[in-house]
């Protein structure tokens, strides 16, 4: 495997796999950049060597694989040619006679944007000559796209066979796994994981490994009542999933097997509906009325979490502890955030990843007082079940 410091750019064509799945407004502006900050290294390093650069990138979930106008990447690329102070071209596809012609007339520094690689069906069902088609467009293939590691897709990892000798991964990827290794293999003890978001379903092999590995985990967020609910707690609205309370009995259970000390809430702010000028009352978390939904923890349960937080010298959080986009709700998301900050400052090492955890610590501009801020939400998740990537594993391979 090639190692990307050591590669020379000069002249080459560069198939440069990015992240740049954005959040995007009403208007299609930009609302959170990082993701495509954090690549610009990687970009710079090659067009300063005079490589001819190709950029591909997914944005959004487009359905039906054909052009849609709000997943299109024309809309992140007036904020890209900002960022690095260029003109960055646009191809309207990324297959095709005409985006072939303008790769081919790329001039040494150049770089180019292709257009949404979801637009097109064979990309998701990883179709071997969709991704022969993409590799006929560069003599290089690097992967940057931490956040889409985990997806056996064309672009992420179907292509790499095409260039058998000349594919690697950089910045973005190498500094995760130096990171994740760091998190996982070296954390200083007491570790604590605090897990948040709204279904345990798609978390639950994540806590089952965690098990093996920290000393604390926390649950936060709309996952927390149907571990409630399995311990006969009363939950009013809020949010479960009755097929999954068995589940969340063994979890807790095995627990107490490994000797892991497994946080709930114990306090709830809850409204009559969900909105953010819903009626607003406060109830222990195991005696929400019917008639109410929890939609934060509260008070007891923030400075409970809080003292374990800043006790702890290695911290992982991935999922928001409450509907923090609502002002009236977001107090126990922001607490947390604040206790995960003083980790560093006390020189511990603190993780954060996940789309909604990365958003709430941006809000919040705490990013500076996070030991490392992760850009992969799935592919995060997926390295921390202990399961290979299909991106390392290809370019590995």
């Amino acid at each position: 495997m090639q190692l990307f410091s050591d590669y020379n750019f000069a002249n080459k064509r560069v198939l440069l796999r990015v992240d740049f799945n954005l959040p995007l407004n009403d208007k299609f502006e930009i609302t959170d950049d990082s993701r495509m900050r954090v690549a610009i290294p990687t970009i710079k390093k090659i067009l300063k060597e005079k490589g001819k650069l190709i950029l591909l990138s997914h944005l959004g979930r487009p359905k039906r694989n054909i052009f849609e106008e709000r997943f299109s990447n024309k809309h992140i690329l007036e904020h890209l040619s900002k960022l690095l102070g260029i003109k960055v071209l646009f191809a309207n596809s990324c297959i095709g006679k005409n985006t072939s012609v303008k790769v081919k007339s790329l001039k040494a520094g150049e770089v180019i944007l292709l257009e949404n690689v979801r637009f097109h069906k064979g990309e998701k069902e990883g179709d071997k000559n969709f991704a022969k088609k993409l590799s006929k467009l560069a003599e290089v293939y690097v992967n940057d796209a931490f956040g889409t590691a985990h997806r056996n897709h064309c672009s992420t990892s179907i292509v790499s066979e095409f260039f058998p000798k000349d594919k690697m991964f950089a910045y973005v990827i190498e500094n995760e796994l130096k990171n994740l290794e760091m998190l996982l293999e070296k954390g200083e003890r007491p570790f604590t994981a605090i897990i948040g978001g709204a279904k345990i379903s798609s978390k639950i092999e994540v806590i089952s490994s965690l098990l093996e590995r920290v000393d604390n985990i926390i649950v936060g967020g709309g996952m927390a009542f149907t571990f409630i609910k399995s311990i006969g707690g009363s939950i009013g609205n809020s949010i479960f999933e009755s097929d999954k309370i068995e589940i969340a009995s063994e979890i807790l259970q095995k627990a107490i097997e490994k000797k892991v000390k497994f946080y709930l809430p114990i306090d709830s702010v809850n409204a009559d509906r969900f909105s953010n000028s819903a009626n607003i009352t406060y109830s222990d978390i195991n005696k929400i009325k019917d008639n109410c939904m929890s939609l934060d923890i509260g008070l007891k349960s923030i400075n409970r979490f809080s003292k374990i937080i800043e006790k702890s010298k290695t911290v992982l959080w991935n999922g928001p502890m409450g509907v923090f986009e609502m002002n009236n709700f977001q107090n126990g998301t922001l607490q947390i955030a604040k206790s995960v900050a003083k980790v560093k400052e006390r020189g511990g090492f603190s993780l954060i990843g996940g789309g909604d955890s990365v958003a709430a610590i941006n809000k919040y501009k705490l990013q500076n007082k996070i030991s490392y801020i992760s850009s992969g939400g799935g592919a995060l998740l997926e390295y921390v079940k202990g399961n290979e990537l299909a991106t390392i594993k290809a370019i590995r391979k």
